[in-house]
């Protein structure tokens, strides 16, 4: 068996054409090839699939029931297999308490490190806590100088109102002389009058000491005593010096809050002892948000109390009238104009009576005075005590989800918090980026034996952190909820995972880990795959980034197209190897024959702007930036400058608000001018088409609508009076009831991902028996759904309706997608390009503004080429196109660049250059800019 390779004979998996395949071992070696040509079916569905079900017949029978039956791929043979790890885009946890902290485990480590070594605080006061044995106080007494005269105090009354006669009589009866009342000594015989309504401390003298060497026993049995009155404290009192408290007990002398001892456990937000009480450790709570209750535009009377609007009760309305008519508001100005001070009241309520005069249904007015609770304390009130689940479904569109009042979205209770390592608390840590929490570790020094304890946790998580910033990940922050991460940023992130595991002799197969690198950053991450690779594993990267295929050992091309015209090794070899093949599409782009041109001209900002004042949310540092109506504009800059928050989380949401009423809250920022010039948005992002394997191209485009009406026409069906929904497997008809038109069963695997089996019944086919005796041009219904969109797109040439639908899916690159693939098996990149065919097959009206975030995902040269013709067509058509890039061809393609920076996170948010291409590759300081500036 051949040590040194991985042998495949026979491989058909999808569109596989029976190829062999050789991979050399222990190498980093590139699968490319167009999209659809059949990379994934090779890496994926082959070799990890393989690999996968292998290791699970190495386990038990037990084990393996529950398991399930792996299937076999189709392939005649593999050799010279190990493990298989694949790491690709699609596995982040969407758990609202899954973090970037607890995906990598440094999290663990931390809680680790701070139940060990941490230094509790009292939650209330701030003081120190430590508890000390009768031992260590008597060592910390013994240090003070020679002659020194102190006495020994027990604070057995502490800020507290009252007389205290009986105590007092007590310590008396107990053979004491002094004590000190409100810091003056005083003879315990003497009358000691105190007012009953101040607050009074009062400590009995239990010794009066003068140090010297022979003190030690004397001093314990007196501590002793003073611990035993104040049940566990005791002051030492210094003549003409500074005093001590010290504590027997794990507790604030102060406050007298006491603590657990410190565990792991306490700073954990998915254990009640860590979480925080209000938001249960979720960091966030939803709330009724003023923003989404009132329209400051419009007057009281004039329906500024959203929720209202509409409505034809008068009782609330009779009340927010007498309290505008209290407070002297007047109810038919615009609530701009009303003082904030009133606002409060509105939302938050009144201290006193309201008076008001309400009609009821019988027409008798009486006069009514109540106590007003604002309008979020009633809408709070409604939706806990409605009965109705759409009236609590109505008034949560009313709500937004924010930081959590009591732990200030750091999740964790109090006395967590207040545990420090080098003054800092584990959430302030969690919420310094990778790169400074990496510094602040390598700079921590510790002493005695914290250092002792804390040396092999700090290890691990100092290399942790490193591999992070390895992989161009410095700017996240270990509490960022990992359901935010981008799929490139996720699958970075299990990479690093993977190295902190330091597993040898596995194959390593990833998927496009690229996504989303600045192209500064690639070389990180090009290293990080080399040093997996150095350590004795194969590592196998499915890939369309031109620096990692020019870096690999060993290249597969596979094409030479997609689809049925794919699914072969087109060229093997290194990169120089590749170049020399002539039907290599990729060999032709690397050596330049084939390339994507700079456009001719670009078309100059027309004087039209979508201008954003004022941005600052996340890491934006209050940035006025301005985008030109009816040009390609790109934002730029490298991962975690602020690209995505700017467009997404500002623009977009704000622009959402406006034309669909959105309930998302836009980004902090002043305002945004130009709306008016634009009459809609598209945003076209990588987020699936559907959440259930129902949903799919042909009803995401609704091209199936126009097919069903093809069935219906045919002579069979209309003989049998079969209508549309005849044909649709969504309605019960002429779809098999077995798997409700699936065509696929779900088993729950309980504690594993869910597994889908074809439908006994119908075989997979979705429809019943009836339905598929219609046949068009000798095709079922069914057969249709199983057909690519190039099949299909000959197949329907003589139909314009469908036709022109399906020519935008095959102009977008997704020729080899068929029409009925469930969405959940599309990539992002696959589910982005439907969406962007979907709104080019609509009527455009020219003024609409097309938001894309990274639209080449998952795209070859050739394909980047294929999308740029069809971005220019959109523009063409006046529209105005906005992506978030990092691909240098799709930037230089832009008609307008706006780049941010200078760097990630804290050190982002900046805006570094603006302008064409050619004056952003003249800036210094862009990073974008030096880039462009050699392949321009």
């Amino acid at each position: 068996m051949a040590k040194d390779k991985i042998i495949i004979k026979g491989a058909k998996e999808h569109n596989l054409q029976n190829i062999d395949v050789e991979i050399p071992r222990d190498k980093l070696v590139v699968i490319t090839g167009l999209s659809g040509s059949g990379k994934s079916s090779l890496a994926f569905d082959t070799i990890y699939a393989e690999g996968q079900r292998r290791y699970v017949e190495s386990l038990s029978a037990y084990a393996r029931q529950f398991l399930g039956q792996m299937e076999k791929p189709k392939v005649e043979y593999i050799e010279g297999l190990s493990p298989s790890i694949s790491i690709d885009q699609k596995t982040t946890s969407k758990n609202p308490r899954s973090t970037v902290g607890t995906v990598t485990e440094i999290h663990d480590y931390l809680r680790l490190l701070y139940a060990r070594i941490g230094t509790p605080h009292c939650p209330s006061c701030g003081q120190e806590i430590t508890s000390q044995t009768v031992q260590e106080i008597v060592d910390q007494v013994m240090e003070l100088p020679e002659r020194t005269k102190f006495q020994i105090l027990a604070p057995i009354v502490r800020g507290r109102k009252g007389e205290y006669k009986e105590l007092l009589a007590r310590i008396q009866r107990e053979g004491f002389v002094r004590v000190r009342v409100d810091g003056e000594i005083r003879d315990i015989a003497e009358e000691i009058e105190l007012d009953k309504n101040k607050k009074h401390s009062i400590e009995v003298v239990v010794d009066r000491l003068i140090m010297k060497a022979d003190l030690e026993a004397r001093l314990a049995e007196s501590l002793e005593r003073a611990l035993e009155l104040a049940e566990g404290l005791v002051v030492i009192d210094v003549i003409d010096g500074e005093e001590q408290l010290f504590s027997e007990n794990f507790a604030c002398p102060d406050c007298g809050i006491s603590l657990e001892e410190l565990s792991p456990r306490m700073f954990s937000f998915n254990s009640p002892y860590g979480a925080c009480d209000t938001c249960d450790g979720l960091g966030n709570k939803r709330e009724f948000d003023p923003d989404l209750i009132l329209d400051y535009d419009k007057s009281l009377n004039g329906g500024a109390i959203i929720p209202w609007q509409g409505s034809s009760s008068t009782y609330y309305p009779q009340i927010i009238n007498a309290l505008a008519h209290k407070y002297d508001v007047d109810p038919d100005a615009p609530l701009k104009e009303v003082d904030s001070k009133f606002i409060n009241i509105l939302l938050y309520g009144d201290t006193g009576y309201v008076e008001f005069e309400y009609t009821n249904r019988r027409g008798r007015t009486r006069t009514h005075e109540t106590e007003f609770e604002g309008l979020i304390g009633l809408f709070h009130r409604r939706a806990r005590e409605s009965k109705s689940e759409s009236a609590r479904k109505r008034l949560e569109n009313y709500m937004s989800i924010r930081p959590c009042p009591d732990c200030g979205g750091n999740r964790l209770r109090p006395e967590s918090l207040a545990v420090t390592v080098s003054d800092k608390s584990i959430a302030e840590i969690s919420n310094l980026s990778i790169e400074d929490a990496y510094n602040f570790f390598t700079d921590l020094e510790l002493v005695g034996s914290k250092k002792v304890i804390a040396t092999e946790i700090l290890k691990e998580i100092r290399a942790r952190l490193s591999f992070l910033f390895n992989v161009g990940l410095g700017y996240l922050n270990l509490s960022r909820n990992s359901g935010t991460l981008s799929g490139g940023e996720a699958q970075r992130i299990r990479l690093a995972t993977q190295i902190g595991s330091s597993l040898v002799g596995v194959i390593y197969i990833l998927d496009e880990p690229s996504i989303g690198l600045h192209q500064r950053d690639n070389e990180r991450l090009i290293n990080t795959l080399e040093h997996l690779r150095d350590v004795g594993n194969t590592v196998i990267v499915v890939e369309h980034d031109e620096d990692t295929i020019r870096t690999a050992d060993h290249i597969l091309d596979i094409g030479p197209k997609a689809g049925r015209h794919g699914g072969k090794v087109v060229a093997a070899g290194t990169a120089k190897e590749i170049m020399e093949v002539e039907e290599s599409i990729t060999g032709q782009y690397l050596s330049g024959k084939k390339k994507i041109e700079v456009p001719v001209e670009r078309l100059k900002p027309n004087g039209k702007y979508l201008e954003v004042k004022g941005a600052k949310e996340h890491n934006l540092k209050d940035i006025d930036i301005k985008i030109p109506l009816g040009t390609f504009t790109c934002v730029t800059g490298v991962s975690g400058s602020g690209k995505s928050t700017l467009v997404n989380k500002i623009l977009n949401r704000k622009l959402m608000q406006e034309f669909y009423k959105s309930k998302l809250r836009p980004g902090k920022h002043d305002e945004i001018l130009g709306i008016d010039q634009v009459d809609k948005v598209i945003n076209i992002d990588q987020s699936p088409i559907g959440r259930t394997p129902r949903s799919n191209p042909a009803t995401y485009t609704k091209v199936f609508d126009y097919i069903r009406d093809v069935f219906t026409k045919v002579p069979l069906s209309q003989e049998r009076g079969y209508k549309k929904g005849r044909f649709s497997f969504n309605v019960k008809g002429g779809r098999c009831e077995a798997c409700k038109g699936d065509g696929i069963i779900k088993i729950e695997m309980h504690f594993l991902a869910d597994v889908y089996v074809p439908c006994e019944v119908c075989k997979g086919e979705r429809y019943n028996r009836e339905t598929l005796d219609i046949k068009y041009k000798g095709k079922t219904i069914a057969d249709v759904l199983d057909m690519t969109v190039e099949e299909a797109l000959e197949f329907f040439e003589n139909i314009p309706t469908i036709k022109r639908r399906l020519q935008t899916l095959y102009d977008v690159g997704l020729s080899y997608i068929r029409l009925g693939q469930p969405s959940t098996t599309l990539s992002g990149g696959e589910a982005q390009r439907i969406k962007l065919a979907t709104e080019l097959s609509k009527m455009n009206t020219g003024n609409t503004i097309y938001i894309l975030d990274e639209p080449t995902t998952g795209l070859h040269f050739e394909d980047v080429n294929k999308l740029l013709q069809v971005l220019q067509r959109l523009k063409e058509g006046g529209n105005t196109i906005l992506v978030i890039e990092h691909n240098l061809d799709v930037i230089k393609s832009a008609d307008y660049i706006i780049d941010l920076g200078p760097e990630g996170g804290v050190n982002g948010g900046e805006v570094i250059a603006t302008g064409s291409p050619e004056e952003v590759a003249e800036v210094e300081g862009s990073y974008t800019g030096q880039f462009l500036k050699k392949i321009l």
